[in-house]
């Protein structure tokens, strides 16, 4: 008899609940380029949200000491081989990831992109940890813009860019921590938008 596989993610439940009962890590990565097969993590930031609020407290900061060729990419991040001297192995820093996302929603300002460096990471070390539901700032963004205009500016789904449509100050660019607070509050007010806040299901923001 043929035994169906269901998506990981009905393990976790259907993202049917309140999205305020839920709780998110809002995580961003540095790179030295966009092809996971390829180049690799330099820096990971996360902070948290509960009950709708954001717990700087609990966010957290890592650079991978492990980088064999930061190449261009220190133009655009800042980072340098001499920073990267005090930080983590990836091995810390993924397993430090893992505990966290275990039974939160994953949050990225484009997910597809920082989830395939996650997962391949992931699967080297043999991780099987994964978030119980991804949401993608980026993508709420698009959508909301597209019921707008038939046509983007690609500019348009920028982090800042974006923030600034709600009012949101300018932030530092390319900085894992300051990016993911960033997006953290972008999502706070992409929620608002949509209404009240106690009432928005998750399902509305996958």
């Amino acid at each position: 008899m043929m035994r169906w596989k269901l998506p990981w993610f009905f393990k976790h439940g259907a993202a049917k609940g309140l999205w305020i009962e839920r709780e998110f890590v809002v995580l961003d990565l540095e790179l030295t380029g966009l092809d996971s097969a390829q180049h690799e993590i330099v820096s990971v930031a996360w902070v948290i949200i509960k009950r709708g609020k954001i717990v700087l407290s609990q966010s957290r900061y890592m650079l991978n000491r492990g980088v064999e060729c930061l190449d261009q990419s220190p133009i655009f991040h800042g980072i340098d081989d001499v920073q990267l001297e005090a930080g983590h192995d990836i091995d810390d820093i993924m397993h430090a990831l893992a505990k966290v996302l275990e039974g939160r929603v994953l949050v990225c300002h484009n997910t597809p992109l920082d989830w395939s460096f996650i997962h391949a990471s992931f699967l080297a070390m043999g991780i099987t940890t994964r978030p119980t539901h991804m949401i993608d700032t980026l993508k709420i963004e698009k959508s909301k813009l597209l019921r707008q205009h038939p046509q983007l500016i690609q500019d348009h789904l920028r982090l800042p860019a974006c923030r600034a449509r709600y009012g949101l100050p300018d932030y530092q660019s390319h900085h894992a921590l300051s990016d993911a607070l960033a997006t953290a509050e972008l999502l706070l007010a992409q929620v608002n938008h949509l209404g009240a806040q106690k009432h928005i299901k998750l399902n509305a923001l996958l």
